[in-house]
């Protein structure tokens, strides 16, 4: 329960300031570790960029987690 309440509010954060779509994509099974997904939508991969650096910025920010690893890819 206790990561659900750390995602929930990750989630909740970052949807709620970014307006982008996040899921938990891995790492279910395990109790201290998750994987989450982040996604936006834009017609110039600059501001994707800048949308996403700063997704990166908030969640780096959180006290109640830790953000191990990131990559980005653009279609």
């Amino acid at each position: 329960k206790d990561k659900r309440v750390v995602l929930n509010r990750i989630r909740d954060r970052v949807r709620k300031k970014f307006n982008v779509s996040i899921a938990e994509t891995g790492g279910q099974e395990v109790w201290n570790y998750s994987c989450l997904t982040v996604v936006t939508v834009s017609n110039e991969q600059r501001f994707a960029n800048q949308v996403l650096s700063k997704v990166v910025e908030l969640v780096e920010g959180m006290r109640d987690c830790q953000l191990e690893d990131m990559s980005m890819e653009f279609i």
